[in-house]
């Protein structure tokens, strides 16, 4: 039997969701690997919807991110509420500015972000399991409330997320795009992804490398 492993979306589309080419692109390694995947998302409106055109908040339109995020994984998704750590044996956060908007509100206050407390208890089950996790993109920036101080993660090298990162008691580690940090210790691992690819093969190489490390932890 293949490993167990939970993803968790945070609704569906870049500026306000899961990012679709990380999604996906962690979804195929996963499948490459044998792995059994369940995809997850909070039962929640997201904080806003933006016009991916434009660029701008679509005034006056809300959306449900269970609901978007259902579309990422074809239907197969269950609420987070339900996720129990005993069923996996990793769980994998793609990113996307959903995770700072709808899994955390780290974009409005920054260091003083609040998880969203499915996740926070989910993520907190599977840490207290020894079950590694995998955070990629802007994720990472929770890493200081889901885990103890001086959990080492990564963003990349934008220095404004990074003091904030820190500020939460959290240690950065500066990351290229095709890399990985590995904090042994908490058994999480990171890559930076769309916070500095330019290019869905560049996001695609630190993500299968993070994907194969988190598998390779359980």
């Amino acid at each position: 039997m293949g490993k167990r492993v939970a993803v968790v979306l945070s609704g569906c589309g870049v500026y306000d969701g899961s990012e679709i080419y990380e999604s996906v692109i962690t979804l195929l390694r996963l499948d490459q690997a044998g792995a059994e995947v369940q995809c997850f998302a909070p039962d929640i409106e997201q904080l806003h919807v933006i016009n991916h055109v434009t660029g701008e908040v679509a005034e006056g339109e809300t959306r449900n991110v269970l609901v978007e995020a259902a579309r990422l994984a074809r239907g197969e998704i269950r609420e987070l509420a339900e996720a129990n750590a005993d069923d996996f044996d990793a769980v994998i956060l793609p990113g996307g500015f959903g995770a700072a908007k709808n899994l955390s509100n780290f974009a409005v206050p920054g260091a003083q972000l609040n998880v969203q407390k499915e996740l926070r208890d989910f993520i907190g089950a599977m840490h207290n399991s020894g079950k590694p996790v995998g955070l990629m993109c802007i994720a990472p920036v929770m890493s200081g409330v889901l885990f103890d101080a001086g959990v080492k993660c990564t963003i990349g090298d934008n220095p404004e997320i990074v003091a904030a990162i820190e500020a939460t008691g959290a240690e950065h580690r500066t990351c290229g795009v095709g890399d990985i940090c590995i904090d042994e210790k908490n058994k999480l691992v990171t890559t930076p992804a769309y916070m500095l690819a330019g290019r869905i093969s560049e996001a695609a190489t630190g993500i299968n490398k993070l994907v194969d490390a988190v598998l390779g932890m359980t």
